[in-house]
């Protein structure tokens, strides 16, 4: 069974940080492209960031930019989504996904995520 885990989200300050990780089980990384995507209540999932299976190529929604990084770690078959200089506006349930190939880079979009994690929630707040 293919299963998606995030960790790592919690409360933070603004201009805090936080790590969350996402691992799988039931598969490796290495084909897959994986996303970070992001839901605030009331708003549509929007996707955060995506990173590429083969060369690790990444993408960033522009609110990110600068501030957020996406990383892999084949060897642990984790990514990480650092996410730094929080804003209150970044609070939302973060779902990490995953798509066998290039699709999912090509268009960083939900629809194009094959497998999903049930979330973790993120609120930046003072």
């Amino acid at each position: 069974q293919v299963q998606l885990v995030e960790s790592g989200g919690g409360l933070a300050q603004p201009g805090g940080s936080l790590r969350l990780s996402c691992t799988p089980s039931g598969f490796t990384l290495d084909y897959y492209t994986i996303g970070w995507f992001r839901q605030a209540p009331g708003k549509e999932r929007e996707a955060v960031s995506c990173i590429s299976n083969n060369d690790g190529s990444t993408y960033y929604l522009d609110s990110v930019k600068g501030r957020f990084t996406i990383s892999r770690d084949n060897a642990k078959n984790t990514v990480y989504l650092q996410m730094n200089s929080l804003k209150p506006e970044d609070t939302a349930v973060y779902y990490c996904a995953a798509t066998p190939g290039s699709r999912l880079f090509k268009l960083c979009i939900p629809r194009a995520a094959d497998y999903w994690g049930q979330g973790t929630q993120v609120t930046v707040s003072s």
